[in-house]
């Protein structure tokens, strides 16, 4: 059934017409919306920081992983560390070693590969595909594959758990916006996918409901001599993307969605121009998370919105609270007059389910990350 909003658009006291622009003299703009940037939304101008807390209690608050930190190396991506989950998704963090000895196969949901460090080939079903660091890759449920590296690789695993990756509906935009299909590339039955063939026993290691199960051939099951159709893994850099912008008005990260799950989405920021209008917001406004959790890996570059974050961290922001740009960068865009290059590459998932933070090994999370908006003298400051 079609949601039929209850939607009476009014203005009270002093708001712009517009927003994210022009905004009331000495104001902090913030979003309060349904459906993450989908739905009805209001717009609070406010005479301070909506974010200029002086203490925070209980478990509801901002936290930061600097996942750098993360030693151990594993040979399968059923052993790599799990940073986030609920019921519609994991999200792991894999240092793996560099060639793999087995096929791994999801029987629980579509795989998204993010690749942060490294370069080499992944073997599947399908073929080959060669991939370097900035590479995203969707591997359709039940596809068994495996990664050959001559150096260790990381990457962000996302399962889309009991689901399907899609692309979103880019609406009157056009669908050759953000990126054409056809910079989509599937993997290839090359001669090196074939010189990989042979009668030496593999295994492939199934992970259905968390469980993993054993399969072992007398032969390479890589065999396929050919195929057709229209399910495949795909692969696309973050430099094949290009980002939809407004010089005169901030757009949300709803904007810059690349995969859709039935549950979260996924957005990539990548390098663009800041707006230039002199009205305009130049970094992203503060808003609530009223529908999603929102969770962002910074790969690459200088984020414009935080502080004393680096790439190779990850934030979590928890549904129920205002968040938005740290101090030093609100002083910095007062003092911008727009249009240079916003130079960073972050990945960011949005969930609709609560998100469960795993045990993680001692220093990894930033504890004073909730602290990190306040302005006052006795901040904890990353070191």
């Amino acid at each position: 059934m079609a949601k039929n909003w209850i939607s009476f658009p009014r203005r009270e006291g002093d708001a712009p017409r517009q927003a994210h622009a022009d905004l009331p003299a000495g104001t902090y703009e913030r979003e309060i919306g349904k459906e993450g940037f989908f739905g009805p939304a209001a717009h609070m101008y406010h005479a301070h920081p909506p974010t200029s807390w002086t203490s925070w209690e209980g478990p509801l608050r901002p936290r930061a992983f600097d996942l750098t930190k993360v030693n151990s190396r594993a040979d399968s991506p059923w052993d790599a560390v799990e940073v986030f989950a609920n019921a519609t998704l994991r999200y792991r963090y894999w240092r793996a070693t560099g060639t793999m000895d087995h096929l791994a196969r999801n029987g629980d949901g579509d795989e998204l590969l993010f690749v942060h460090e490294g370069a080499g080939s992944l073997f599947c079903d399908f073929g080959r595909l060669t991939f370097s660091e900035g590479d995203y890759i969707v591997l359709p449920r039940s596809t068994s594959w495996r990664i050959e590296s001559k150096s260790p690789a990381t990457m962000l695993l996302i399962e889309a758990t009991n689901d399907s990756y899609r692309l979103p509906d880019k609406g009157l935009i056009g669908t050759h916006a953000i990126f054409d299909p056809d910079v989509l590339d599937t993997p290839k039955l090359d001669d090196v996918f074939k010189a990989q063939q042979g009668d030496k026993p593999w295994r492939i290691v199934v992970k259905r409901r968390n469980q993993l199960s054993t399969v072992t051939y007398p032969f390479n099951p890589l065999d396929a001599v050919g195929w057709k159709g229209d399910l495949a893994p795909v692969r696309i850099n973050w430099r094949d993307i290009r980002p939809l912008m407004s010089h005169r008005v901030h757009l949300p990260p709803s904007a810059h969605t690349t995969f859709v799950a039935g549950r979260f989405v996924v957005c990539t920021f990548a390098p663009r121009p800041a707006e230039s209008d002199p009205g305009a917001l130049k970094l992203p406004f503060f808003h609530n998370n009223d529908d999603f959790d929102e969770v962002i890996f910074y790969h690459h570059g200088k984020f414009m919105s935080r502080d004393n974050i680096h790439p190779g961290m990850v934030t979590l922001h928890p549904c129920g609270f205002t968040h938005g740009p740290h101090p030093k960068a609100l002083a910095m865009a007062s003092k911008s007059s727009g249009g240079q290059m916003l130079d960073e590459v972050a990945v960011m998932v949005d969930t609709r389910d609560a998100l469960d933070v795993a045990k993680l090994p001692e220093g990894i999370e930033w504890t004073g990350y909730v602290d990190s908006w306040r302005t006052d003298a006795g901040a904890e400051r990353r070191s």
